[in-house]
């Protein structure tokens, strides 16, 4: 199948080589990889090119939901049938691509997302991102009746179905727990698989104690708001 890998970026120039080098190491590598550069000052955009990657770089910029969306336009529009979710800063372990795309080759789930707490190994998060996932689990598993342990996780894979709804509609900011709100409203299944993430290298995080209230109540109201939507036909979104 076809499949490609969406790497959101901003800023990463010290995180990003790292990150290709291992993707390309990786025994029996056959994902396309793509850049979305959300209009970095740095130097992102340059180092993936040097290496041969295809880069998309956005002429301003539009946050973490503008740059996994325009990720999803782009395997729409190409006709990929898996799109996989890397974060930039390298905390994504390309070893688990195959893991996390399993149960949506063997028609199990239409996304999976890489969680670090089914296992509880490697880095755990920050103590602030770990009370807000905890918040959002909860939250999630009374709106659903299904628990997902890692919410706020950015590693993730969707099959056909979940490219073309997220090419056409993704959250603005902070969208992973109400992408998943967005998968339950239209019938599509998700699963978690357990990976092992590593702790941010270089750069610092843009979340701090001020920012986890704001995100807790503005990704709360979008969800609430968000089980009003009108559902996207499920015959629209294309084959599993």
């Amino acid at each position: 199948m076809k499949s490609l890998v969406i790497i959101p970026a901003y800023n990463e120039a010290k995180n990003i080589k790292n990150l290709i080098n291992q993707l390309k190491i990786i025994d029996n590598f056959n994902f396309d990889i793509i850049i979305i550069n959300d209009c970095s000052d740095d130097d992102t955009s340059t180092i993936c090119k040097e290496l041969n990657i295809k880069v998309i770089d956005l002429p301003c910029n539009l946050g973490i939901g503008g740059a996994v969306q325009t990720g999803y336009k782009y395997a729409d529009e190409n006709g990929y049938d898996i799109a996989i979710q890397v974060d930039g800063d390298g905390q994504h372990r390309p070893e688990y691509l195959n893991d996390i795309i399993q149960p949506i080759l063997q028609e199990k789930a239409d996304m999976v997302i890489g969680s670090r707490y089914l296992e509880k190994q490697g880095f755990q998060s920050t103590f602030l991102r770990r009370l807000g996932i905890k918040y959002f689990s909860r939250l999630i598993e009374l709106l659903t009746q299904q628990k997902i342990t890692d919410p706020t996780s950015g590693f993730r894979a969707g099959n056909k179905k979940v490219i073309k709804l997220f090419s056409q509609r993704y959250p603005v900011d902070y969208p992973e727990p109400e992408a998943i709100i967005i998968l339950s409203r239209n019938n599509l299944k998700v699963l978690e698989v357990p990976v092992i993430m590593s702790e941010r290298r270089e750069g610092t995080s843009s979340i701090n104690w001020i920012r986890s209230i704001y995100y807790m109540i503005k990704v709360t109201l979008a969800i609430l708001i968000d089980i009003f939507r009108k559902k996207t036909p499920v015959n629209q979104l294309g084959d599993s």
